[in-house]
């Protein structure tokens, strides 16, 4: 499939129901789009037409309905659907997120202490981080790598979060 360039607004109620979708595996309704976007039910089912039009979207009719990814979604988000991704713990604030799962981890500035930077890149919700909150992420499946950082910014298009890190750590093999 050719890459489809989405709107941010596109992208931003996409990537919403991608998150939405992962957590409940059920049609979501417009309605709970809408509050995880802050945008008006209205807004979002225009959106939804246009989503459905360019086939990244799928209407579930009836009671119970509601509007499901397609699998060209997530490629258009270029997100990868894994069947079992490797658990990777995530806390915000001291507490256990379960219903985010860590997708990467971008390393910026390592080389200069004051500016070190880490971009955590997750599937699922971020509206409930804000800055100045304490992250910690890790320990990672292969590396055992675990940053703990101090929110900095967050991208919630994307669901990236922009940790200003305040220490790594990665066992060292003798």
């Amino acid at each position: 499939m050719s890459s489809i360039e989405l709107t941010p607004s596109q992208k931003t109620i996409l990537t919403a129901l991608t998150n939405l979708h992962r957590e409940a595996e059920d049609a979501i309704k417009g309605e709970d789009i809408a509050e995880e976007v802050d945008r008006n039910p209205g807004t979002i089912r225009n959106q939804m037409q246009s989503l459905k039009a360019l086939q990244l979207v799928e209407g579930v009719p009836g009671p119970k309905g509601g509007y499901k990814p397609t699998a060209d979604a997530y490629e258009a988000l270029d997100v990868d659907q894994m069947d079992e991704p490797a658990p990777v713990p995530l806390q915000h604030n001291g507490e256990p997120i379960n219903n985010a799962t860590v997708e990467s981890i971008d390393l910026s500035s390592v080389h200069h202490p004051e500016l070190c930077r880490a971009e955590i890149h997750l599937q699922g919700s971020i509206r409930d981080f804000h800055e100045g909150d304490s992250v910690t992420v890790g320990p990672t499946p292969l590396s055992k790598l675990k940053i703990t950082g101090t929110l900095d910014a967050k991208d919630d298009t994307d669901s990236i979060l922009i940790l200003e890190i305040d220490e790594m750590v990665a066992p060292v093999d003798e």
